[in-house]
């Protein structure tokens, strides 16, 4: 899983497979889940996500025991 945050559109983007997306869903205002061609879930796009989402803190529980971080 990734997240990427975009200050230029003011969007995060959950990438949750490496699967593309083919089929794209508003599920609320701004709010649009991503499909693969299986139908499985590919990603999050969240805009105007600075209103949206506490960006100031990311806390991860229960992590599997093969994660890594990357620092930007």
């Amino acid at each position: 899983m990734k997240l990427n945050y975009y200050p230029e559109t003011d969007s995060l983007y959950i990438d949750l497979s490496d699967k593309p997306s083919v089929v794209s869903r508003e599920i609320s205002e701004g709010i649009l889940l991503d499909y693969d061609a299986e139908g499985g879930l590919a990603g999050i796009d969240i805009d105007n996500a600075s209103k949206k989402v506490n960006q100031k803190e990311l806390t991860l529980t229960r992590v599997p025991e093969d994660i890594h971080a990357v620092a930007a």
